[in-house]
């Protein structure tokens, strides 16, 4: 019995031993004897790692430029200087959420030509980058506007150059803006600066080399039109008759008459009701589909239309002095001069050029077919109707095939006789509408019937110059008229000839010699 109790205090005491000699064995000699370290169970995990939470998207902002009053449900009423947020951006209407102003917390559609970045130059009250030199005089010598009163451009006599216009004592007058190569830009050499915004802030305290000091940002007192009366009439601009609402007659013409309107009971419009038989709707349709696309500032907007009964509606912006003839015979000269009717002209020939660039011919471009708004604001009418009229009763109307009828005194000798309508033939008709706008809204070849203009035309005649119109103005009348179509000048031509027709003030302008 001792020994077996011996022998059992040996085996644990060797037990032990080897337990203790493989605790000291040093790390070096692991792999040696082939010893696997296993991890102690107890130690504590990792910390754990959070990741940092990302920083908030800054917000993109515009700035509304006009005041904008909702015209549907889904629309979102704001003014000008409010901040925006856009939520979803499409073509022309944007959903947005307001962030200061009325509409602060809101939501809803707006029109995206009217707001622009709020950190943009865009933004800044005075910079009219489009504006045209007159029609940057005719918005500085508004009555809302005082003396001193500014506004920045585009320049016109060089692509990429900017122009300073500031009303003096109820003249214009017009700086060019220099740009150094730096970026930076200057009126004067000894001045330069960094940005627009340090030019201006420095010529508002000092006119340094300017006849005054600049003062208030010119007016933007006209808002654009809208692309579309809503965001729901973009793309379905079939809309109820219902919706629409006539008011009271602006005119009558050959196939229906024009009225003042509202729509949805927020929105005035002008309403042309075509009168039965006038044409097929399904023809009509196909030419609007078109007609609709065409967006230029000097053609009339076709907003919707109403072709599920007769009579057809033809719904568009409105011009609230009605057509160019009548305002013509209205004023007879009593307070339009010669320089507004080039300027007229020129507005016209500017809304053909778009449509020649478009590859659209008009058909019937006559001066009851342009319209006339606030500050003789010209815009081309009825652009591609003459196609689809399936008949006509008026008696300015020339048959030359059975089936084919045309304003004779507008109308270009190849159209009336091989029924060939080109950009070229409204060439024509567009010298026609000159010697209207010089004369009043006098009627064409005033002696002449309309038989007497086809016979005569075709050997050579071409009406003289009426009284009081200049040799110039007279002369691009006739280059309308040329006998051979390709011979006659492009639309393009023309608006650059009538825009250059009174040369601008070069002494107003910052030159060498001043500097």
């Amino acid at each position: 019995m001792g020994d077996l109790r011996e022998r059992f205090i040996m085996c644990c005491q060797n037990t032990f031993s080897c337990f203790k000699e493989r605790e000291t064995v040093p790390p070096s000699d692991i792999k040696k004897y082939d010893i696997e370290v296993i991890p102690n169970v107890h130690t504590e995990p990792p910390a754990r790692v959070i990741p940092p939470i990302p920083a908030e998207k800054p917000k993109c902002v515009y700035l509304a430029l006009y005041d904008y009053m909702a015209r549907t449900d889904d629309d979102l009423s704001f003014h000008a200087g409010d901040k925006l947020e856009p939520i979803n951006k499409s073509e022309d209407w944007w959903y947005v959420r307001g962030i200061t102003g009325i509409s602060a917390n809101k939501q809803g559609y707006v029109p995206a030509n009217y707001v622009v970045p709020v950190k943009s130059l865009d933004a800044e009250p005075w910079y009219f980058p489009e504006t045209k030199r007159l029609d940057a005089e005719k918005m500085l010598l508004s009555d809302e506007n005082q003396n001193g009163s500014f506004l920045i451009r585009n320049c016109e006599s060089q692509t990429g150059e900017l122009s300073l216009s500031v009303l003096d004592n109820s003249k214009v007058k017009h700086y060019k803006i220099k740009k150094l190569d730096n970026g930076g830009y200057f009126l004067s050499k000894s001045q330069n600066f960094s940005t627009l915004r340090e030019l201006v802030e420095h010529y508002t305290n000092n006119d340094d080399g300017l006849y005054i000091h600049l003062r208030e940002p010119c007016k933007k007192t006209i808002a654009p039109e809208t692309n579309g009366l809503s965001y729901n009439t973009v793309d379905q601009w079939e809309i109820p008759r219902t919706s629409v609402k006539l008011l009271r007659k602006l005119g009558a013409g050959q196939f229906g008459e024009v009225f003042e309107g509202i729509w949805n009971d927020t929105t005035a419009v002008a309403v042309k009701t075509l009168k039965p038989g006038t044409m097929d709707a399904k023809d009509f349709l196909q030419e609007a589909q078109i007609m609709k696309r065409l967006r230029h500032p000097k053609l009339i907007q076709l907003y919707a239309v109403c072709t599920m009964e007769e009579p057809i509606y033809i719904i568009t912006e409105l011009m609230s002095n009605g057509s160019l003839l009548e305002y013509l015979k209205k004023d007879r000269g009593a307070c339009l001069r010669l320089p507004t009717q080039v300027e007229l002209g020129s507005q016209v020939a500017a809304g053909m050029a778009y449509l020649e660039l478009q590859n659209y011919i008009h058909r019937d471009l006559a001066a009851r077919n342009v319209l006339v708004g606030e500050n003789n604001v010209c815009k081309v009418a009825d652009f591609g109707l003459a196609r689809v009229f399936q008949k006509d009763t008026g008696e300015n109307v020339y048959e030359a095939k059975e089936g084919t009828k045309f304003p004779v005194k507008w109308t270009a000798p190849e159209a009336m006789h091989e029924n060939k309508f080109t950009i070229k033939s409204d060439v024509w008709s567009f010298g026609i509408l000159l010697y209207e706008i010089v004369t009043f809204g006098q009627m064409p070849y005033p002696t002449l019937t309309n038989y007497q203009v086809v016979q005569k035309l075709q050997t050579g005649y071409r009406m003289s110059c009426p009284l009081s119109c200049p040799k110039y103005l007279y002369e691009i009348m006739c280059d309308c008229w040329r006998e051979v179509p390709a011979d006659r000048p492009t639309f393009e031509t023309l608006q650059w000839e009538l825009e250059d027709f009174f040369e601008p003030d070069v002494s107003s302008y910052d030159d060498a010699s001043r500097y």
